[in-house]
């Protein structure tokens, strides 16, 4: 086991709760728990412990929300997917921490600006309809996305960003979400694996930490019950801002 002060302990709960949560109710949300991991353990452990955690709420998001999903869309998106999470493998292989933080800060801030504008023009010619997705609006989004989530498990806030920008409805957005990254992760494990980044104390912090998922999962659930599409987005964008911010500075 890791040897890690009562207060790391408690911040690494407070994030397995913040993973489950998020995998049911607040994609977005998933960025606290990586900042909660960054800070208390290396990045490269906390990148390989954060993603057996994923997979644990992955599960109660597929039991959820697995006949909401959207196929078309993960077809559309798989190509530019695999190009990211192969250029975010090497990028993970040969850059610093530092570096790799603050590249995603960046690149989370620059789709929150994206998204925005993209909105800003949508209402000024008053569309009612949700935006198309294009390829080009996919490729951009999945090539970040499959990076982003290789190189710091970061690619939900990326992937919101996407969904947000072409009007996913609530239901739709978390059914989507549920199998894009139970797929991406489970493709990851041998990736990170190769990295030699499963390390025995990893598995065991993260069985000690699992039970905690579980709990964030199903408080999760009603969570969603309750939430309207407006707030939805609202708490997305601004838990975005907020995590990209972190990881800048």
């Amino acid at each position: 086991m890791i040897d890690l002060a009562p207060l790391a302990w408690v911040a690494l709960g407070l994030a397995a709760v913040t993973i489950g949560i998020s995998k049911t109710a607040l994609p977005g949300g998933s960025i606290l728990a990586i900042a909660l991991f960054a800070t208390v353990l290396p990045a490269r452990t906390s990148t390989a412990a954060m993603l057996l955690l994923l997979i644990v709420g992955d599960v109660f998001a597929l039991i959820t929300y697995r006949r909401h999903a959207h196929w078309p869309t993960l077809l559309r998106l798989a190509p530019a997917v695999i190009a990211g999470l192969v250029a975010g493998f090497a990028f993970l292989a040969l850059a610093g921490d530092g570096i790799v933080r603050r590249a995603i800060g960046v690149i989370l801030l620059a789709m929150i600006a994206v998204t925005l504008w993209r909105r800003w023009r949508q209402n000024r010619a008053d569309a009612v309809a949700p935006a198309p997705g294009g390829l080009v609006l996919s490729g951009v989004y999945g090539t970040l996305g499959g990076f982003t989530t290789m190189v710091a498990n970061a690619g939900g806030p990326v992937m919101s960003m996407y969904f947000l920008a072409t009007r996913t409805p609530v239901q739709v957005f978390l059914g989507t979400s549920a199998w894009f990254f139970a797929i991406i992760n489970l493709v990851k494990i041998p990736f990170l694996a190769g990295l030699g980044l499963f390390e025995g104390h990893v598995l065991l912090m993260d069985a000690v930490l699992a039970p905690l998922v579980v709990i964030g999962a199903l408080a999760g659930i009603r969570l969603a019950k309750r939430m309207n599409q407006v707030l939805f987005d609202r708490i997305v964008i601004v838990l975005t801002i907020a995590g990209a911010l972190y990881l800048l500075f």
